[in-house]
């Protein structure tokens, strides 16, 4: 019995664990942004953007493993954590878009 209930709570631990809130932007962006003047300013912004983007794209490549391994699973719960995992895939793979797209503007000015 011990066994069939320790398994999806260690799945759960993991699970509310890779979800933990995490700051791709420790600097004060607004700040950044405002005081940019000049080409080596814009290359620490663009750096900045692709530093966050590199992170973001690790976080989709773990829920993505996250992922195949609640397909492998029967467990009641697996659609809510699968749908979960795909939503968090979407969701930090679109933040990396955004982070690069960002990088190449600031490289353009």
């Amino acid at each position: 019995m011990k066994s069939k209930l320790l398994m999806p709570l260690l799945l759960a631990v993991g699970l509310l664990s890779a979800c933990a809130e995490m700051n791709p932007h420790p600097m004060d962006m607004n700040l950044a942004v405002q005081n940019a003047k000049t080409k080596a300013d814009h290359e620490a912004l663009a750096q900045h953007y692709e530093e966050a983007a590199k992170q973001m794209q690790l976080k989709v490549e773990e829920h993505k493993k996250l992922l195949s391994q609640y397909e492998s699973k029967s467990y009641r719960q697996s659609k809510i954590f699968k749908d979960h995992c795909q939503w968090l895939i979407n969701d930090y793979a679109k933040a990396a878009e955004e982070n690069l797209s960002m990088a190449n503007l600031h490289r353009q000015m």
